[in-house]
């Protein structure tokens, strides 16, 4: 295991980078702590992917420095690493047995038999892949496929991270939550520095404990699942995490009130004197969950008419228009909702404001 450093990277795939735009990776400065449970979420393109490669050493970043435990390994090719790569299609061999399968990274590190042996089992025992050992890889089904590609990393003592790349995407929705579970089983027993790519958040916040959130080939923000749910730090992590995302509205500030086309929505005396000194356009965010819906005028309440609502079994979602724009509220099950004109209020500890697609803080 390592305690992995990233130092100022950048990277391009252009020849000779000129502008921002050229970099898929723009500055990403940041510690992976020895044996911690991280994932790297965000939508295609935005630069997962190629981050992993440059902590494994499949690429050499453009800029910056790669350390792990406090040595430069920038230049380093993978095997020289110690890591182990999971990648979205299992790589086996499958003529080979399950057991000549995870065996295989040892005997080529010329492992003694007996030890091959012992981990082997060992390994085995923790994925579920005893009743398999002495069966082809061909004829397993694709749950088991991926246990026998994480086995091959878990076989090696000396591995210091494995780096999973969408290892779920082709599997089932049933299979891939057994496979999540066993993953944090792994991760709580074996404590492995375990770094996962996703562009799904129910994968990356129920297995991680710290969730980097990319966009556009920058780590936006960095926390706890319920830390980006809460209190997002950029836009985009408003709107991709949670479901539905969070609801935004361009506005102006007059004093202690949020002007959206006119109609002004309260805001705490905190909140106010951060936004005056905010620079840039701004918008008003708030969670779905946040959001009160009202059938009578109520205090700090804005007028809105409703649009739609969807029974989602455990709760409703309703569409509002608020001086034309649509907003989500996530109303609870026996919430309903018969009259066409409601009142919203916009609680102050679920109210935030961005400015440029950044949080307005202190």
């Amino acid at each position: 295991m390592a305690r992995i450093d990233m130092q100022e990277i950048a990277h391009s795939y252009v020849a000779q980078p000129e502008q921002e735009s050229d970099y898929a990776l723009k500055r990403i400065h940041n510690t992976w702590d020895d044996g911690g449970a991280y994932a790297l979420l965000g939508p295609s393109g935005c630069g997962k992917t190629t981050l992993l490669n440059v902590i494994s050493g499949l690429l050499t970043p453009s800029k910056g420095r790669v350390l792990y435990d406090g040595q430069d390994v920038t230049d380093l090719p993978p095997e020289k690493r110690n890591i182990a790569q999971v990648f979205q299609f299992p790589v086996l061999y499958d003529t080979m047995s399950v057991f000549d399968n995870l065996a295989f990274p040892l005997r080529n590190r010329r492992v003694a038999p007996d030890e091959v042996k012992r981990r082997v089992l060992e390994v085995a025992e923790i994925l579920d892949l005893t009743p398999f050992l002495k069966k082809k890889a061909a004829g397993l089904a694709a749950d088991a496929k991926q246990k026998i590609s994480l086995g091959r990393g878990l076989v090696r003592s000396d591995v210091a991270a494995i780096l999973f790349d969408e290892p779920l995407t082709v599997i089932d929705p049933q299979l891939k939550w057994d496979l999540r579970r066993k993953l944090k089983e792994i991760h709580e027993q074996l404590k492995l520095t375990m770094i996962y790519v996703t562009h799904d958040q129910v994968e990356a916040l129920t297995f991680a404990e710290q969730v980097l959130v990319m966009y556009e080939g920058e780590l936006v923000q960095i926390g706890t699942p319920q830390e980006l749910f809460e209190n997002p730090q950029h836009k985009f992590v408003g709107y991709f995490i949670g479901s539905p995302g969070m609801n935004f509205l361009p506005c102006t500030l007059d004093g202690n009130m949020a002007r959206v086309d006119g109609v002004g929505i309260p805001l705490d005396d905190k909140m106010a004197a951060m936004g005056q000194k905010a620079r840039g356009r701004l918008e008003l965010g708030i969670r779905p969950m946040g959001l009160e819906v009202h059938a009578e005028t109520v205090a700090g309440g804005v007028p809105a008419r409703v649009y739609t609502m969807e029974d989602q079994g455990s709760f409703k979602i309703l569409t509002v228009k608020l001086a034309g724009h649509t907003l989500r509220a996530r109303l609870p099950e026996d919430h309903s909702v018969t009259q066409t004109d409601v009142w919203l209020r916009f609680p102050p500890h679920w109210t935030k404001l961005f400015a440029d697609d950044r949080l307005v803080s202190e």
